[in-house]
């Protein structure tokens, strides 16, 4: 554990961590392996200039590097990410690809590994990665997997567990009150054409004004919505079929296609992931 000054680290939840080592600005230092570690609101302004000159200086020196949740972003900032694939939590993923657009950002994945970089998506993604397996065999990381009872191998991606969709409504009053009765009237027709009516726009004015403000289209934007309020009924234990419907998905092909999309797995996975144990 490294810091940059001298005492405890706190972390976000309070917990008090002693690191091994400050760090020699002026220094760069050989590990087996380096990892930065995230932590809320990261990317939020801008990382020191030395700490960058220290990681460019260390990260290369080691076997492996990478990062772990929102620790890409202050890698990123280093220029040691650019033309490499990597991975970060669903949550700054759009951030990363905007601020940093020479990374190839990987959403959905749950751990990457590209040549001497590694990279997870999340707290629990870095077990995931862990390296155990690339270090002591298949067979040592099957063990230790037993012993903290978690998959070996965890499946599907990591959008499985965003919360994209939920966002509160954006841009000016009448697409605000435009996106509130989507959200409220999931199953209502909303083609472009009923949505423009409803605005009171023509269906080209609209649509350009809606990937203006909102960044999408509006079909899009429609889906993501319905996909979240299907998501949703899933979670407290609504069949797929009863959920296709509900959300305003024409047949359970549609809604299947639309559910893989966004969140990388059939609707029917993720109902079993939430259900109650024991239940029929």
């Amino acid at each position: 554990m490294v810091a940059t000054a001298e005492g405890p680290i706190v972390s976000s939840s309070g917990l008090r961590v002693l690191p091994d080592m400050i760090l020699d600005r002026g220094a760069p230092v050989a590990f087996d392996t380096l990892l930065i570690a995230g932590a809320p609101h990261l990317g939020d302004g801008p990382v020191d200039p030395a700490l960058l000159d220290w990681l460019r200086q260390s990260a290369l020196r080691n076997r492996r590097f990478g990062s772990v949740c929102s620790g890409a972003l202050v890698l990123a900032a280093t220029g040691l990410l650019d033309g490499r694939r990597v991975t970060t939590h669903w949550a700054v993923a759009e951030q990363l690809a905007r601020q940093f657009p020479e990374v190839r950002v990987e959403v959905d994945a749950l751990h990457v590994r590209d040549g001497p970089l590694r990279t997870a998506a999340g707290v629990t993604a870095g077990l995931d990665l862990a390296l155990v397996e690339e270090d002591l065999g298949r067979e040592i990381a099957k063990k230790v997997a037993s012993q903290l009872v978690m998959f070996f191998k965890r499946p599907g991606g990591q959008l499985q567990f965003s919360r994209r969709g939920e966002a509160n409504p954006v841009g000016r009053s009448t697409l605000q009150e435009i996106q509130r009765w989507v959200i409220a009237n999931p199953a209502m027709d909303a083609s472009l054409a009923a949505l423009a009516t409803r605005a009171g726009l023509s269906p080209r004015h609209f649509a350009r004004l809606f990937r203006q403000e909102i960044g999408s289209t509006p079909s899009v934007w429609v889906e993501t919505v319905r996909v979240a309020a299907a998501r949703a009924m899933l979670e407290a234990g609504e069949r797929p079929k009863q959920a296709a419907a509900a959300c305003g998905f024409g047949d359970i092909d549609t809604f299947r296609r639309a559910f893989q999309r966004q969140v990388g797995i059939t609707p029917a996975e993720y109902r079993r992931r939430y259900e109650t144990v024991g239940a029929a």
